[in-house]
């Protein structure tokens, strides 16, 4: 399904404690798959309790290059749920291990 060259990330975050996100799994989590040798993202997934909102954060990130700026910028201007906060701190959190994991390949 995913070429040689991708990379899997999961980073992690606290959603608010009256998120059912919270109640069901305790944190929230954003896996991305990106192409090592382009950094885009080719596919997402979240922990969200409703299919639509995994759809729409797929939509804010597939086709994107990780280190894209306009990602957190499209999560404040787009996406109004109660774990907003949560989603650019996982953001920010997979986009770190996909840096260290990159540098890893290198080394």
């Amino acid at each position: 399904m995913y070429n040689d060259s991708s990379i899997y990330v999961i980073g992690d975050a606290k959603a608010p404690q009256n998120n059912p996100i919270t109640k069901k799994y305790s944190q929230f989590f954003l896996a991305l798959v990106i192409d090592a040798t382009t950094d885009d993202i080719i596919d997402c997934e979240c922990s969200s309790t409703i299919q639509l909102t995994n759809q729409f954060v797929k939509s804010l990130f597939i086709g994107r290059k990780i280190d894209d700026s306009l990602i957190e910028e499209a999560i404040r201007k787009r996406y109004h749920g109660s774990s907003q906060k949560a989603l650019v701190v996982a953001y920010q959190d997979a986009k770190y291990k996909y840096n260290q994991a990159k540098a890893a390949l290198t080394t």
